[in-house]
């Protein structure tokens, strides 16, 4: 018997309280600037049992203007910007040589919590990008070895044998360098807070970095749900 979506759709239910323990937030106490509450947000979805907090979603646009979207592994987050990686051939590599900027979206629902980020995305140095890489497992650094991301793949056969030879590499050089492997930061200039609520009274805190090129100071305001 074929599914049905919709009926499936319609039997689903958002933030159930017998399921779901959703947190308070007091926008008046949240901090001057976005990264220090992202950290706390960060912690308190892995504390909870969040399968993989660490992935986002990830969007960018083509030189016409047209969005793309996928999911990718958050790297690292500080001063500096929200960082990713990928191969600057890959199809989000492409994307932002055309137009560096992208916007980066979180969500935890174990908690209810969602947190969006956007701004311009620059590439890190080479030895930074690298160091990022050699410190990752060893699954990472044969994927990487791959290569050839989005590139059209003719059979699975091809991609066995590629990824067979890119372990043994992975495994023999642990330094192998792969020059295509590109760290990006995403220097946020937008960072939303959304924290959900059972009765849909949902409190979004917008930071907003002030300045016509993009000081270091931030304002804050709520936004309606």
């Amino acid at each position: 018997m074929a599914t049905d979506l919709h009926e499936l759709l319609r039997s689903l239910r958002v933030w159930d309280p017998e399921v779901t323990d959703l947190p308070s937030f007091e926008p008046g106490g949240a901090p001057a600037t976005p990264l220090p509450l992202f950290t706390e947000w960060f912690a308190a979805a892995v504390a909870a049992g969040q399968t993989e907090p660490h992935t986002m979603s990830l969007a960018t646009s083509d030189e016409s203007g047209l969005p793309d979207v996928r999911t990718v592994m958050l790297h690292g987050a500080d001063a500096d910007g929200w960082s990713f990686a990928s191969h600057t051939g890959s199809r989000k590599g492409r994307h932002l040589a055309a137009r560096p900027y992208a916007a980066l979206g979180f969500y935890w629902p174990v908690l209810g919590r969602q947190v969006r980020v956007r701004g311009p995305v620059t590439a890190a140095p080479s030895e930074e990008a690298q160091g990022d890489l050699h410190a990752r497992s060893t699954g990472a650094l044969a994927a990487a070895l791959t290569g050839r991301q989005s590139e059209v793949l003719h059979s699975l056969d091809d991609l066995a044998r590629a990824s067979e030879s890119a372990w043994e590499r992975a495994s023999r050089e642990p330094e192998a360098p792969v020059p295509s492997w590109t760290l990006y930061r995403l220097r946020a200039e937008e960072v939303e807070f959304f924290q959900g609520d059972e009765r849909r009274r949902h409190v979004r805190l917008r930071y907003r970095r002030e300045g016509e090129r993009g000081g270091e100071g931030w304002s804050r305001e709520l936004l309606w749900p």
